[in-house]
């Protein structure tokens, strides 16, 4: 076994314990499947966590890290605000029909951290992250395009997680392609009409 860096070495295990969490669901993941999915010792895994919570917190951030990277890519300034917002959110909807299971494990470990004694703030702490992350992505489109708010910053960054949460649900529910290029832009008109441009 190579030696890694041990911040290497955690992003291996964090990834490994996405992988092993989306195919085997939460409960059922222990730290040594990690281990055995990352192909390293126990001994590995307990050096670069102190505790699952830990390694809960490594997860739901970096896989929050994996639809941001390809949102603000895809923030670039365009024609128009809304061409622009729409490339954002086509850009995490890809991100959802592509790695659905990375997205349906968000809401299997919120629902665990929500029910296991001492985990609870890890709920609240992806929700804010959530909201942190819009804020970015928020502070990005202002800084880039000169745009001003209808509403305040922190209100609108809940607003856009508490609907991109819905959204997310509601497709891995019930699927249906055909009918999200409509809700899509339907999401783009809405959140278009909450800013005005310089």
């Amino acid at each position: 076994m190579a030696r890694l860096p041990s911040a290497e070495r955690r992003r291996q295990l964090t990834e490994a314990a996405i992988r092993a969490m989306a195919r085997d669901g939460v409960p059922r993941t222990t730290t040594r499947s990690i281990a055995a999915e990352a192909g390293v010792s126990l001994s590995v895994f307990h050096y670069c966590f102190d505790s699952k919570q830990e390694l809960i917190e490594s997860v739901i951030t970096t896989i929050t890290g994996h639809y941001v990277t390809v949102v603000k890519e895809a923030l670039r300034p365009r024609a128009t605000l809304e061409e622009t917002v729409r490339a954002g959110f086509q850009a995490y909807w890809e991100h959802v029909r592509a790695h659905p299971d990375e997205h349906m494990l968000t809401y299997e470990l919120t629902q665990y951290a929500l029910r296991q004694p001492g985990f609870e703030h890890l709920a609240r702490r992806q929700y804010e992250l959530y909201a942190e992350t819009y804020t970015e992505l928020i502070g990005q489109l202002r800084q880039t395009m000169g745009l001003r708010l209808r509403v305040p910053a922190p209100v609108l960054a809940r607003y856009l997680a508490a609907m991109t949460d819905g959204l997310t649900l509601n497709y891995l529910v019930l699927g249906d392609d055909d009918a999200w290029s409509g809700i899509l832009d339907t999401v783009t008109a809405h959140i278009a009409g909450l800013v005005r441009e310089p």
